[in-house]
């Protein structure tokens, strides 16, 4: 047994909380040329696990700790434009946030959903170090381990805002 094969279990015993993601306007209420804005509506920060063994005095510990570095949001159809965006998180006094209200990147679906929804989709990429110790701040040990991703999925209904001129 080595910390890598401690980290690898540690790894794989970690779960990723999927984006806590909201639209503005929300998802039963977007509109045709109308940008949806995406922002995290809760506290997103890294996770991590601990793998530890304690056999006849030999002690090992590896912990993997991930970190939310990026959104990528998807529009379910090739009716928006653009079709996904992608958002760059940034460490907050409260974890990690994004929200794309200044970004340029806001996803406007061009055609109503008819009497069906679009299948919107938002997925986290995680970068996933380990450290050999209980401590999840000790350095990073070489090699690095494979990034993670968590997904969240909401069906939207895109309607037509119809309005008169005189």
């Amino acid at each position: 047994m080595t910390p890598e094969i401690l980290s690898e279990l540690a790894l794989n015993s970690t779960k990723l909380p999927t984006p806590p993601v909201e639209l503005r306007p929300r998802a039963d209420r977007l509109l045709v040329n109308l940008g949806t804005r995406v922002e995290f509506k809760g506290d997103l920060d890294r996770v991590w696990t601990t793998a530890d063994l304690d056999y006849k005095g030999v002690q090992l510990a590896a912990t993997t700790v991930a970190t939310p570095v990026a959104l990528k949001v998807d529009a379910g159809t090739a009716d928006a434009d653009p079709q996904s965006c992608t958002y760059d998180l940034v460490k907050g006094k409260d974890g990690y946030t994004a929200d794309s209200e200044d970004t340029g990147c806001n996803v406007t679906y061009l055609r109503v959903s008819g009497n069906g929804t679009y299948p919107f989709k938002a997925s986290i990429t995680w970068k996933v170090t380990w450290t050999d110790s209980a401590d999840p701040d000790g350095p990073p040990q070489r090699p690095g381990l494979p990034d993670g991703l968590s997904t969240f999925e909401q069906d939207v209904t895109v309607k037509e805002a119809q309005a008169v001129n005189r």
